[in-house]
């Protein structure tokens, strides 16, 4: 059971109600999450902003989906495994990549560099050496790129976070448990 209340859209007033009535206008529901985030607006309008500026980044859906997988994995975040495991296969992601991203690497080199390179911002809490950015670059990313995995990591951590906290009631279908010996 979830330890932080989500918001009813139905009796939600004033920008709590604006906020929730755009996140349905935009996804068709109205994730518990979302829901969740509404006992602060402004917590929920943050996200819901960085989430949209990113959006319009150079990072393709399918990359964000997977740092966002890499993220969740290495915060152990079910709420967020479920989510983006959805939100993935609703983007393109096979059950093969999902995996992948969740144990931090992608088949594709380039992909696979900037997913590992998030795994090692969450893991080294931005710490990151020369060697890293480096290894980034040599996939043939720029800066850019670079400067978007954090933000997407640091939008990742916040929901990774937010919903480990909350305990929030997954509405979305559990991911799969990844096979006995792999290690994320």
């Amino acid at each position: 059971m979830s330890r932080i209340p989500a918001v009813n859209p139905q009796t939600a007033t004033g920008r709590g109600k604006e906020l929730l009535d755009a996140v349905k206008q935009k996804l068709g529901l109205v994730p518990n999450m979302t829901r969740a985030m509404a006992n602060s607006p402004a917590v929920l309008d943050g996200y819901l902003g960085l989430s949209g500026a990113l959006a319009k980044g150079a990072l393709p859906a399918k990359v964000r989906e997977q740092i966002a997988l890499a993220a969740a994995e290495a915060n152990g975040c079910d709420y967020c495994l479920a989510a983006h495991s959805a939100v993935g296969k609703a983007v393109g992601l096979t059950p093969d990549q999902v995996r992948d991203a969740r144990l931090g690497g992608a088949v594709d080199g380039r992909t696979d560099a900037l997913v590992k390179f998030a795994r090692r911002v969450v893991d080294a809490r931005g710490r990151v050496t020369d060697a890293d950015l480096a290894a980034v670059r040599a996939a043939g990313w720029d800066d850019a790129a670079v400067a978007e995995v954090v933000a997407h990591v640091a939008l990742n951590v916040f929901t990774n976070y937010f919903n480990t906290v909350a305990a929030t009631d997954l509405d979305f279908p559990p991911a799969a448990p990844l096979a006995a010996g792999a290690a994320a």
